[in-house]
């Protein structure tokens, strides 16, 4: 009797996906099928699955908000702005003059050392353009328009043309690679305050202040920060790594996620009343 050679991975695949999922939420559960063949690697899938994601959410669901953004005021002198370039480590940096609302350029850190260099001698002249869109863009598009005109960050603004928040080639492609997970990421999206059996909260930056106080019971104003992630910044003067703590009101914040441009979670505390 003559062997009959196995399928490949491929034409198992390519069988299983065949039964024309009539939707998308078909088509995932196609690849999740696949994945339980071990036709797909988990990798491969949460790939495939942030590839589809990013075809339908808008930047307002990935976008670093207006008070988490690292900003720099034309009216700097050079030397303040080198500072806080190295301070921040970032490579590119919103221009404003006069308000947050009029950005007027982006500035890189690196034509910085031009000026140093004496090879320019006004910073408003090295400043690139500002690419400004709506918070209701696609990725998908967003990503093609990164690709096309060569921009890595784009200035997100609300409907009535204030500035809502910053968006960057970056924070577009973690949607499809993922970032690194911990025992501090959440399970449900929706799920901004988490309570801990040790009664502190894991609290997403992104949260609105009027949320906190109302979970925790705490009074803290939302006139100059929409955001926890806002008010820690404020607190700090910096942007902090994880695992720093600062406290306020008798609330103890410690940073839990946070990358070089924001933060992402942090560990809420409230601190016993002292004798």
């Amino acid at each position: 009797m003559e062997d009959v050679d196995k399928p490949t991975w491929l034409e198992r695949l390519s069988a299983l996906i065949m039964r024309e999922p009539e939707d998308r939420e078909s088509l995932v559960q196609l690849l999740h099928s696949a994945y339980r063949r071990n036709l797909l690697d988990a990798d491969a899938l949460s790939m495939i699955e942030g590839v589809i994601q990013v075809s339908e959410m808008p930047v307002r669901d990935i976008m670093i908000p207006r008070s988490q953004m690292q900003m720099i005021d034309i009216e700097a002198t050079p030397a303040q702005m080198t500072a806080f370039a190295i301070e921040t480590g970032h490579s590119r940096f919103p221009v404003y003059d006069g308000n947050k609302d009029n950005v007027i350029g982006i500035l890189l850190a690196k034509d910085l050392l031009r000026y140093h260099a004496g090879e320019e001698s006004s910073v408003r002249a090295m400043l690139r353009p500002a690419v400004f869109i709506p918070e209701s863009k696609r990725l998908n598009v967003l990503l093609k328009d990164f690709r096309s005109n060569r921009n890595h960050m784009a200035i997100v603004v609300d409907e009535y043309g204030g500035v809502a928040g910053l968006v960057t080639i970056e924070d577009v492609l973690e949607q499809i690679v993922g970032e690194i997970e911990d025992e501090y990421d959440y399970e449900e999206a929706g799920d901004n305050i988490i309570r801990d059996k040790d009664g502190r909260f894991r609290v997403k930056a992104t949260t609105e202040i009027q949320d906190f106080n109302a979970a925790l019971g705490t009074q803290f104003s939302d006139e100059e920060y929409d955001t926890v992630g806002g008010l820690v910044l404020s607190l700090f003067g910096r942007l902090p790594k994880r695992g720093e703590s600062v406290s306020a009101d008798g609330v103890r914040f410690q940073i839990l996620r946070a990358d070089s441009r924001r933060l992402h979670s942090l560990l809420v505390e409230r601190l016993q009343d002292q004798p």
